[in-house]
């Protein structure tokens, strides 16, 4: 190195190592280096190859040990977590680290895809080196169908290697060589492997020789991908431009496994059987997906949803809390920018925090748009759909209203079942019902339904129920008289939004509660679908 004028930086970049691998190799307090990493050096210092890998293994006999320690722990010794794994309800930071997972992750639900992975993994157990790369979208699963799938394999003493440092790209660069067999590699988010601009044709290279070398087998190669990465990979180049990715289109040929994007039929079958076992994670995201089967992309992104409402900026918590509160208290899906921030302004803010508002609330919404796992928002800007069905077959639901002017936003499914239980007994203040009626006609609720909303939950907006609407024909006496009204506490102990349980009464216009009506079937259905938290879309038949 003297007489080359080399340092030790220097020859690790001609030799192509990383300046830690260099350093050790020189070390006399380290294990020898591996043969791999003699060749290189040699190499690089215009030394002979062979006589140097001579050395090598007589250092190694000397010593009675190996070169290095060989990359990779005990599949056993792993977190899942720890491997990218996305944990489906918010941890504790403060609770020590997590070594089983089990507490954050659901039952595991079998689908095709698993089955075809555990193929694989049979192979790699007998003897047979493998390496398959799953594609999907976010939160898709993959990660969780790796972990699953080598599970055999931890039983028959396997390691398991997951290349991160000093970075993905370098780390598995280096340390490819050095796989001992029987060994899972790890390559999670593959596009920071395969993709990196510097090493990604070299280390798919590497990939492809562990796995044709004999010597160095059995070794299961586990890989995740998005679509549009894995598009870019196999894309073939137009004739006269570079190909980047040459290498890497041949290591991913007849490699590839694509994870679907929801659950069908028999999957959400299983999935409903662990809930009704007493799965409580699998029982939430089924009772918030429906039969739209993203049943991993909600488990994935809620507890990423919920960190996102608790450390909130004030503006953009008081946007998601009048929102919460509009949902759990019946009103529709998709709800007017001008309400949320009229609401949100008048009640929702304290003085210091209402000073400091823009004056469109560009950064509050901006803020709640950002994406998290399964490509999920906290709040979201949509296009309600019109559908046309029975037994009003031209009337439009959940369509835009007429009268609904500007964008609308519906909230995240899984902040919605959070609110109505985090805020069930705060009481609105009165301003959040002035707001409402007056952007009633936008909000998909029918305007005689709001008045028994509010008295169900212990505030009747003044005159509203005792006004007879204009236009409101005879059929008006069907919801029932006006109820009598008499000032009382409020019912949730004088709370409003914000404000805990422990505090005095309402500093606002008390709640009133009402003396009930007589309830006619109407009536009585109404308010059962309300207080189930069901959107109420009503349909009149006039005499």
């Amino acid at each position: 190195m003297a007489r080359m004028r080399l340092n030790q930086t220097d020859l690790a970049t001609r030799a192509g190592l990383g300046r830690t691998t260099v350093s050790e190799a020189l070390s006399p307090a380290k294990p020898a280096p591996s043969p791999e990493t003699v060749a290189a050096l040699a190499r690089a210092l215009q030394l002979p190859v062979e006589e140097l890998r001579e050395l090598q293994r007589s250092a190694v006999e000397d010593t009675g040990g190996e070169a290095r320690s060989v990359p990779g722990s005990p599949i056993g010794e792993w977190d899942p977590h720890d491997l990218e794994v996305h944990p489906a309800e918010p941890g504790d930071a403060v609770s020590g680290p997590r070594r089983s997972g089990t507490g954050t992750m659901p039952e595991y639900v079998r689908r095709e895809h698993d089955r075809l992975l555990a193929g694989v993994v049979k192979d790699a157990a007998a003897g047979r080196s493998r390496a398959v790369v799953l594609v999907g979208g976010s939160s898709t699963g993959k990660t969780r169908a790796c972990w699953e799938a080598v599970q055999p394999l931890a039983a028959q003493g396997w390691r398991l290697w997951h290349p991160f440092d000093p970075t993905r790209a370098q780390d598995a660069l280096e340390d490819l060589p050095r796989v001992a067999p029987r060994t899972v590699v790890w390559l999670n988010e593959a596009q920071h492997y395969l993709g990196d601009r510097a090493a990604g044709e070299r280390i798919a290279a590497a990939v492809h020789r562990l796995l044709v070398t004999v010597e160095c087998g059995p070794v299961l190669v586990l890989g995740t991908l998005w679509p549009e990465y894995a598009a870019r990979y196999k894309a073939l180049p137009a004739p006269g431009e570079g190909d980047p990715y040459s290498r890497v289109r041949e290591l991913l040929a007849g490699r590839v496994l694509t994870v679907p994007e929801s659950f069908d039929a028999a999957a959400l079958a299983a999935a409903a059987v662990l809930a009704e076992g007493g799965d409580r994670l699998l029982a939430g995201a089924l009772s918030r997906v429906g039969a739209d089967g993203r049943v991993t992309q909600d488990l994935a992104g809620a507890p990423e949803l919920l960190n996102r409402y608790r450390h909130a900026s004030p503006t953009a918590a008081a946007v998601l809390e009048v929102v919460m509160d509009a949902r759990r208290l019946g009103v529709g899906l998709h709800l007017p920018q001008a309400f949320l921030t009229a609401a949100a302004a008048a009640d929702y803010l304290t003085d210091t925090d209402y000073d400091q508002l823009t004056d469109d609330w560009a950064e509050a919404f901006a803020e709640l748009a950002a994406l998290v796992h399964g490509k999920q928002a906290p709040l979201r800007r949509t296009t309600p759909r019109t559908r046309r069905r029975p037994p009003v077959p031209h009337l439009a639901v959940h369509g835009p209203a007429p009268s609904a002017g500007g964008p609308v936003f519906r909230l995240a499914d899984y902040l919605e079942q959070h609110g109505r239980t985090s805020r069930r007994h705060l009481c609105p203040p009165a301003s959040w019902s002035r707001s409402i009626r007056r952007t009633v006609a936008g909000l998909g609720c029918c305007p005689f339904f709001l008045p028994l909303v509010m008295t169900s939950r212990g505030r009747c907006p003044a005159g509203s129920a005792s006004r007879r609407p204009a236009g409101a024909g005879p059929w008006r006496a069907s919801w029932g008289r006006a109820p009598s009204r008499r000032r009382s506490p409020c019912p949730a102990g004088g709370r409003t939004p914000g404000r805990p349980a422990s505090s005095p009464g309402c500093t606002r216009a008390p709640c009133r509660t009402a003396r009930p009506a007589p309830r006619t079937p109407a009536v009585r259905i109404v308010g059962a679908l309300q207080l189930a938290g069901q959107e109420l879309q009503l349909y009149v038949v006039l005499p």
